[in-house]
């Protein structure tokens, strides 16, 4: 700011001027002070605003991260057999991932403890059950998983259970075998009983092994199952039957497959047992 004398002799009118000039002068330094402290309070808000997005961008980089990090250490440390997933099964079998969807409005829709046992005894013993080229019938499919596993392993496959629940047995079929596989899973509807033999005849249909998992469970077919059983059981194939101990009806139908097939255990897993 300019300093302006003042000289005690000086006219009245000449204070008055030199009294405007000092206050214009005044003036203008005081709005030129106000315009820089306008500046740096604007050049401030501009850095709290670029400051403010930096660390937005840490703090969404830290989620991402914490979101991250977690699945990457589940991964890392524990690589599971099966796990949930929006809405379906997934499954780790023949180094391949297997996604299911299951139904809850069916028995034979669900994936039941036999069929985690029978495919695990399929991937582990590919020496002693070798399934490549060979020509294998699952009955009572479900969702397919032991299907699915047995084509992985090089047979050709033809999934079978109630006309109901072929939809979904296909989706599972093709979902986790296009692409993959030698030979393309087929799923047909097959109702156990003397039936069987006019929708399947011998001439046509022969199979290297035929599958079935958790099949015998409280129902009334129990006679019909063991019929399709032998009817497909012709000189050279090979029945793998894995089942969980639920009833009373289920040991006096493991007695009557004894009394019909040349029968081994081949694996007891906890509560459930494969027989050949």
């Amino acid at each position: 700011m300019n300093q302006v004398s003042m000289d005690p002799l000086s006219t009245s009118h000449q204070e008055e001027e030199e009294t405007v000039i000092l206050k214009e002068e005044e003036e203008e330094d005081e709005e030129k002070d106000e315009n820089d402290d306008d500046d740096e309070e604007s050049d401030e808000e501009e850095k709290d605003d670029s400051e403010t997005t930096v660390i937005d961008g840490e703090e969404e980089s830290d989620d991402k991260a914490k979101e991250t990090e977690p699945q990457q250490q589940e991964k890392q440390a524990w690589a599971p057999t099966t796990y949930s997933k929006f809405g379906k099964e997934v499954f780790c079998y023949v180094g391949q991932e297997i996604s299911i969807f299951e139904a809850l409005d069916s028995y034979g829709a669900v994936i039941w403890p036999a069929a985690l046992a029978l495919c695990h005894y399929l991937e582990i013993n590919v020496e002693q059950v070798n399934l490549v080229d060979k020509a294998v019938l699952e009955l009572g499919a479900g969702p397919g998983l032991v299907s699915i596993v047995a084509t992985l392993l090089g047979a050709w496959v033809t999934a079978t259970d109630l006309p109901e629940i072929i939809g979904n047995l296909r989706a599972n079929l093709l979902r986790n075998t296009r692409g993959r596989c030698r030979y393309t899973p087929q799923a047909a509807a097959l109702s156990w009983g003397p039936e069987v033999e006019r929708t399947y005849p011998r001439s046509v249909y022969r199979y290297d092994y035929v599958l079935a998992a958790d099949v015998v469970y409280h129902h009334d077919y129990l006679e019909e199952l063991l019929f399709t059983m032998r009817y497909f059981c012709r000189p050279g194939t090979t029945l793998i039957w894995a089942n969980k101990v639920r009833f009373p009806s289920d040991l006096v139908f493991t007695e009557d497959f004894k009394n019909t097939f040349n029968t081994t255990l081949l694996a007891e897993m906890g509560e459930v047992y494969a027989h050949v």
